[in-house]
């Protein structure tokens, strides 16, 4: 979709690695200026200690045909937040995407770990930095989204409302916060409706992201033929471009506003506006979880990419 986020302006928080940083460059490839948040930078990492920086993602950004800028904040600083919604403001006098997919949550979950046996501070941890994140941001970032009409805010979660509602994710803590994320997106769409503005939530499928490349020891360019790892992965996983995707696709819609408050995934909506992952396909993970991973039936993707 080249140039048809043009002159828009986007806030990707949480753009190091992952989901962010696959949406961040597919606003690119659409011509967006994007500013690109997170923790991690080639002077100082985040307690994650992993390689990825917003520097990298920034140049990603520029190379795929828009305005990279990466920013350093910590989300759970009003105060940095604060500072750069003044400076997009400054620069750019608009914002017309926000995604908010701060999490950093990964190694604070203890899965299939019930609540009394969970590392307590851990847990507490991981809401701080899957909820309050996003909550702190959306608190500085809005009053300058609603100028305009048309604006996008997509909350970034794991799985979609109806998948959630019926399904345990693991962890309690690690259930609340991906729940949460999803009841916010709706508290949002109803505070940003008068504004003609559109608040959703919205969930890669099963995620290449380097996180899970590493554990799968496998990397983007041999993750079929990998010899380790869940079959399923093999079948059905995305890379994190695909769900970026969607949100550029989303920020490109003149019908937007039809989704106010909506829970979608990646696979679905590609079925939709018809965009493809890196390599053509179009994985339908969620669909393809219940029908044949969580049925018991044997890895298959005929039919769901």
């Amino acid at each position: 979709m080249p140039g048809q986020l043009n002159n828009r302006v986007a806030l990707v928080a949480g753009a190091t690695r992952g989901a962010g940083r696959g949406t961040a460059i597919a606003l690119g490839e659409a011509g967006a200026t994007v500013y690109c948040t997170g923790r991690s930078t080639r002077e100082r990492r985040s307690e994650y200690d992993r390689p990825e920086t917003i520097e990298e993602t920034a140049e990603l950004v520029s190379a795929a045909g828009g305005t990279g800028i990466a920013v350093e904040v910590d989300h759970l600083e009003p105060a940095r937040v604060e500072a750069l919604v003044q400076r997009i403001d400054a620069e750019q006098g608009r914002l017309d995407v926000l995604v908010n997919d701060i999490w950093g949550g990964e190694k604070l979950a203890e899965w299939d770990t019930p609540l009394w046996e969970h590392d307590l501070a851990g847990g507490l941890r991981l809401l701080r930095l899957a909820i309050d994140t996003h909550l702190i941001t959306s608190h500085f970032a809005l009053p300058l989204l609603i100028r305009r009409p048309g604006g996008l805010v997509v909350e970034m979660t794991d799985g979609t409302r109806e998948y959630n509602a019926t399904n345990y994710r693991l962890s309690a803590f690690y259930d609340l916060a991906k729940t949460s994320v999803i009841r916010l997106a709706f508290a949002q769409s109803r505070e940003l409706a008068g504004y003609g503005c559109t608040a959703l939530a919205l969930t890669p499928g099963w995620l290449r992201s380097e996180m899970m490349l590493e554990i799968y020891g496998v990397t983007e360019e041999t993750w079929r033929e990998g010899s380790t790892g869940n079959p399923h992965f093999r079948a059905i996983s995305e890379s994190p471009r695909f769900v970026g995707r969607a949100v550029a696709a989303l920020a490109a819609d003149p019908r937007l506003p039809e989704r106010n408050g909506g829970s979608f995934s990646s696979g679905g909506l590609a079925r939709e506006y018809g965009f493809t992952d890196v390599d053509g396909s179009q994985p339908d993970a969620w669909r393809y979880m219940v029908e044949v991973q969580d049925a018991g039936l044997a890895p298959d993707p005929t039919g769901y990419r």
